[in-house]
């Protein structure tokens, strides 16, 4: 979203704050608490859709104005629809016919982001009341917002995380005094005006930072008790669903974290490693990738060679999945393995260049997975290799001394093009499990119903079906359901183009 680093945890630091002096119970601070560390989880909905319409700053433009006047939010929708170097009349032009599109986009990619962010944070072990928090986080106090709920129809927590949101922007913007006065003139609007009055009058000590220490170690001490805690498959769901997060941004990663876990932990039990390791190295393998959120959209879906600037961003990913994961001394303990999945035993790879002596069986292994895995799935600058084709290159790397032998047998064997019938989840049929997987893909009804052999009016029918299993409305959250059960694998799929031809 381009806002920096410990911008979450500022942001919490506020919002604890403010309701420390409101004096709310113990249940609303939890919820505050959790609701506002989370508030973003939803971000990675419609990465790729947003990221081609919109050719302005959204951070600079949009932000902003969030939370202003609908007269205001418009004006920075219109500046973001526009590619700033462009002269003001095709300005002027780029934004009148992409705004169209973007109005008719916004209910949906709403409703994406809010069923979307009560599934992620559901895996996080996040309470109902927390996760009900997102159903509602677009109201306003005016009833301006997407559902007209108004005042104290709101729940207060929201009211809290809302100006506390609002005010870290503002203060990175233009400092504290500069945000107190955008939220007192937001109060009775977008805002509770006793929360916005708090924040505003007593701005000095609510926005206080210290800029030479991180916020990590007070946003710990600020968490309500009793503190949740996550024990041993809890863990493994929230993992899996930061990795799912990170995979969300684009249709061509969807489902890769979890399909390099499931590789990886099948091919480290073929290598013998004790049960305590293969669990480990299963969650540093789905957490791998959280770092690609970090990198623009539009490079990973960019359909030809990349530039030394772009490429060097791709780089970087690696680098920026470890800051992610050292922050926590539990995660920390993953960065061995997981923030190692590019590089090479000759040092030909990346973030480090660390050569063979540097990476342990299991970050072998890792690497191995993930090379297979990525070749299977389809990318915008070419369309996915067979097993049999992705083997072969896997034997070419070990030959050619950069992927370990011993590890690409492994995986190899792993893969072993194995098939295994299991229960669909939330009682789909084999048909809507496919036809889910199909959508998580980023196929449309018509594109399903011509690569099944069904009717279009068939493969809606399955769709509604499904959508009704598991309780949701929008692509995006099935995309999720998909990856979070398994449903989605560019290997185990034809590939149609955009006319639906196979």
């Amino acid at each position: 979203m381009g806002l920096p680093l410990e911008h979450g945890l500022q942001s919490t630091q506020f919002a604890m704050r403010l309701a420390d002096r409101l004096g709310v119970d113990s249940a609303t601070a939890s919820q505050t608490y959790y609701g506002c560390l989370l508030f973003y989880v939803g971000c990675t909905v419609d990465a790729e859709i947003s990221a081609g319409l919109f050719k302005g700053d959204l951070l600079a433009n949009f932000n902003p104005v969030m939370f202003g006047t609908p007269a205001q939010t418009m004006a920075g929708i219109l500046r973001a629809l526009a590619d700033p170097e462009s002269a003001m009349p095709v300005r002027a032009l780029q934004a009148a016919g992409r705004l169209p599109m973007a109005v008719r986009g916004h209910r949906r990619h709403i409703a994406a982001l809010c069923e979307v962010a009560q599934l992620l944070s559901e895996r996080f072990g996040m309470s109902p009341d927390v996760r009900q928090l997102f159903v509602h986080f677009t109201e306003r106090w005016d009833g301006k917002g997407l559902t007209g709920l108004r005042g104290e129809e709101i729940a207060l927590p929201l009211r809290i995380i809302h100006v506390a949101r609002d005010a870290a922007l503002h203060r990175m913007i233009g400092g504290v005094d500069h945000a107190a006065r955008v939220v007192r003139e937001r109060a009775e609007g977008a805002f509770d005006p006793a929360i916005a009055a708090l924040l505003a009058d007593e701005a000095t000590d609510i926005l206080a930072l210290d800029d030479e220490r991180s916020a990590w170690d007070d946003v710990l001490a600020a968490e309500p008790t009793p503190h949740l805690m996550l024990h041993g498959e809890a863990i493994d769901q929230a993992l899996a669903a930061m990795g799912d997060f990170a995979d969300l941004a684009s249709k061509y990663l969807v489902g890769h974290s979890a399909g390099v876990a499931e590789l990886t932990a099948a091919a480290a039990q073929r290598c013998g490693f004790p049960p305590g390791e293969v669990a480990a190295t299963r969650r540093a393998a789905l957490v791998h990738d959280v770092g690609r959120v970090a990198v623009s959209i539009l490079i990973w879906q960019k359909g030809g060679p990349l530039s030394p600037h772009e490429w060097e961003q791709v780089r970087l990913h690696a680098y920026h999945s470890e800051r992610v994961l050292c922050r926590s001394p539990f995660l920390a303990t993953l960065v061995p393995v997981a923030t190692f999945h590019h590089e090479r035993l000759d040092g030909a790879g990346y973030h480090r260049g660390a050569t063979a002596a540097a990476l342990t069986p299991p970050a072998r292994l890792l690497a191995a997975a993930d090379v297979y895995h990525a070749m299977t799935e389809q990318r915008p600058h070419r369309i996915a290799l067979t097993p049999e084709q992705a083997a072969d290159l896997l034997g070419q790397e070990a030959r050619a001394g950069r992927l370990d032998a011993d590890s690409v047998v492994a995986v190899l064997d792993a893969a072993g093009h194995r098939a295994r019938r299991v229960a669909r989840p939330a009682g789909l049929t084999e048909r809507e499990a496919e036809v889910v997987g199909l959508l998580a893909r980023g196929l449309q009804t018509k594109q399903i119903a011509r690569l099944l052999g069904i009717s279009a009016k068939t493969a809606d029918r399955h769709i509604q079906n499904a959508y009704a299993k598991i309780g949701i409305s929008t692509r995006a959250a099935a995309t999720v359901f998909a990856m979070q059960h398994g449903l989605a694998a560019w290997g185990e799929l034809p590939m149609v183009r955009a006319d639906g031809r196979p």
